[in-house]
């Protein structure tokens, strides 16, 4: 492995910094992305902060990650944070992890940040913690999310009929899942 595996020509992912918290306030609060993350209720201060202090136990111990996506930006030395991504429901035994991802503000959207964080997290996930596979659950109308877990490799392995209760009715939620290419040691 050389230089940072953490980032790549476009994004850097980071741990949160306690300086970090007011940012993950408006981004955790923004109701508009609770219908992507199945959040109901907002977050407080105190909990980010805490949070934050606790941000240092490595994924073995909190069975999650969160990173800070930063891009790159090209004509200055400062890079500026636009999203997040995470990986949850580690688990130690099977080597897998649900998979997320955030780009906050429209603006930011669409301009390959999301697509180059993931591809970031997922060679990490792969070759760092030597995960065997990864999935993530995205809602059956987010064509979009959809789309670029797809065009990472992720493949649609099922549909959870009617899963998410949303303000139009039930909703059904795919499964994406990523195997490491790598081969895998065989059982004894």
């Amino acid at each position: 492995m050389e230089g940072n595996i953490l980032e790549n020509n476009v994004v850097k992912l980071r741990a949160p910094e306690p300086e970090d918290v007011d940012l993950l306030y408006s981004w955790e609060n923004n109701m508009e992305i609770w219908k992507v993350s199945n959040t109901l209720t907002p977050f407080s201060k105190y909990l980010l902060k805490k949070y934050i202090e606790t941000s240092h136990l490595d994924i073995w111990e909190s069975k999650q990650l969160r990173l800070i996506i930063e891009a790159k930006d090209q004509n200055s030395l400062m890079n500026v944070p636009v999203g997040l991504v995470d990986l949850f429901d580690f688990d130690p035994y099977h080597l897998r992890a649900g998979v997320g991802v955030l780009i906050a503000k429209n603006e930011d959207r669409r301009k390959g940040y999301a697509t180059k964080a993931l591809n970031v997290l997922v060679r990490y996930a792969f070759e760092v913690l030597q995960l065997n596979q990864l999935y993530a659950n995205v809602s059956a109308s987010n064509v979009i999310s959809l789309r670029l877990f797809e065009n990472l490799g992720f493949v649609m392995v099922g549909v959870k009929k009617d899963w998410l209760k949303t303000l139009k009715g039930w909703e059904d939620e795919v499964l994406l899942q990523l195997l490491n290419p790598k081969p895998r040691l065989p059982m004894s």
